[in-house]
């Protein structure tokens, strides 16, 4: 049976040093040209200390006329190419393996820029406050999407990244085209299950045609998005025993969206207390995943609950979040049995009373605390320990002062 420790090979004949993975996290730490800059490089160096097998980045978009927040890296074409290549370099120093999260956020771009209209499969608003109803795609800008995949991926290995991972969850573009809440297109791209999965499968396609076979494509898929008549358990094991005929080195298991956010720990405390959010899930596709190997990402804290979803053979890779925030180095921890537990924080929006009323607190609590992670991030980016007394009203004004911009102008007829 597998340990913790165990070195995995996946197809590609991508090393992983071990089983123990940094999961993806929305850094926002693009320059002005929504570069990498010294500030990333600081951050992973530190994590690719920590002992993990592999490093997950976060949000990399691949257009920057529709970033999920400000500061999202963009990688349209090779004109950063020196700051990717130290960027990765910072993990390979630490003997860790790389994988850049290529995403287009849909209809869930920023909230907070005021005059911008984001693009989806159809013109469904996201439910969030603020929200704006989304233009629905043509034809001809979804196959430019699926090539802008491409490209960024194709830099993505000239800069000496292991491999890329798609990101098919949370409530993203791709998986916008998954769910039949968000996707009622009745043409290619949409109509039934099968037509519903083409974009998916097509960026697949198209980045692994792009880059060499060395180079891993993994897929973040979500379990499902947990909203009644949406993109259901079912949908996502037809997904998975599809991706099994593509060449895909890594299937990532998550869930959730903005609208649910059970992947910022929103979950119920009786799926808390089984410690990893999806692993039901994960094991019911074992077989449909065929020899791809699966990663879990969601709630795992225990070195105890990790190891024994490696013997069970339920995943080949545990993926933690959270926890590197505080503890960057947790994956050591783990591995050298200096702490059996990790710990995450966890705040909650205030006035309660007040704002239950108009909204869903535990949506407003699973922003919030992604926003406080990503101050961390950027305490950390700068050379500081993490920050542990920050609170709802420092993290909510922090978010609008990081999200908050107006657009005026329309850049190639996309807004």
């Amino acid at each position: 049976m597998a340990s913790l420790a165990d070195p995995l090979d996946l197809p590609s004949g991508v090393r992983l040093p071990n089983r123990i993975a940094k999961a993806a996290l929305s850094e926002a730490l693009g320059d002005a040209d929504n570069a990498p800059d010294g500030r990333i490089v600081t951050l992973y160096r530190r994590w690719a200390q920590g002992g993990y097998g592999l490093l997950i980045t976060g949000n990399v978009m691949v257009d920057r006329d529709h970033l999920g927040e400000p500061g999202n890296i963009v990688i349209e074409d090779d004109r950063a190419l020196p700051q990717l290549t130290a960027w990765a370099k910072a993990a390979h120093d630490g003997g860790a393996a790389i994988f850049v999260q290529l995403n287009h956020p849909g209809r869930q771009s920023n909230l907070m820029e005021i005059g911008h209209t984001p693009v989806a499969p159809s013109a469904v608003a996201l439910a969030l406050p603020g929200a704006t109803t989304p233009r629905a795609l043509s034809d001809a800008e979804i196959e430019e999407i699926i090539e802008r995949f491409a490209v960024a991926a194709e830099v993505c290995e000239d800069a000496g990244f292991d491999g890329v991972q798609i990101h098919a969850a949370h409530g993203y573009l791709v998986t916008q085209f998954l769910s039949p809440l968000t996707n009622l297109r009745e043409d290619a791209w949409g109509g039934d299950p099968e037509r519903r999965m083409r974009f998916l499968l097509e960026v697949v396609r198209r980045v692994r045609g792009r880059v060499s076979p060395g180079f891993a494509v993994a897929v973040k898929l979500n379990s499902a998005d947990f909203q009644r008549g949406g993109f259901a358990e079912e949908d996502s094991r037809a997904v998975v025993a599809a991706l099994a005929l593509e060449d895909v080195d890594l299937i990532e298991v998550s869930g959730g969206s903005y609208e649910e956010p059970a992947m910022a720990g929103s979950a119920a405390a009786s799926t808390r207390a089984r410690e990893a959010y999806f692993l039901d899930y994960a094991r019911s596709v074992r077989d449909a995943a065929g020899d791809v190997p699966i990663a879990v990402t969601g709630g795992f804290r225990s070195s105890a609950g990790m190891q024994d979803a490696l013997t069970a053979g339920d995943c080949d890779v545990v993926g933690i979040a959270r926890p590197t925030v505080t503890t960057t180095d947790a994956a050591t921890v783990i591995l050298q049995g200096r702490a059996t537990q990790l710990t995450t924080h966890e705040i909650a929006t205030g006035m309660r009373g007040l704002l239950g009323r108009f909204a869903d607190l535990k949506m407003l609590d699973g922003v919030l605390n992604l926003a406080w992670n990503t101050d961390q991030l950027h305490r950390l980016a700068a050379g500081k320990e993490p920050d542990l007394d920050r609170g709802p009203l420092r993290t909510t004004l922090a978010m609008i002062r990081r999200n908050g911009r107006v657009s005026f102008t329309s850049r190639r007829g996309h807004r």
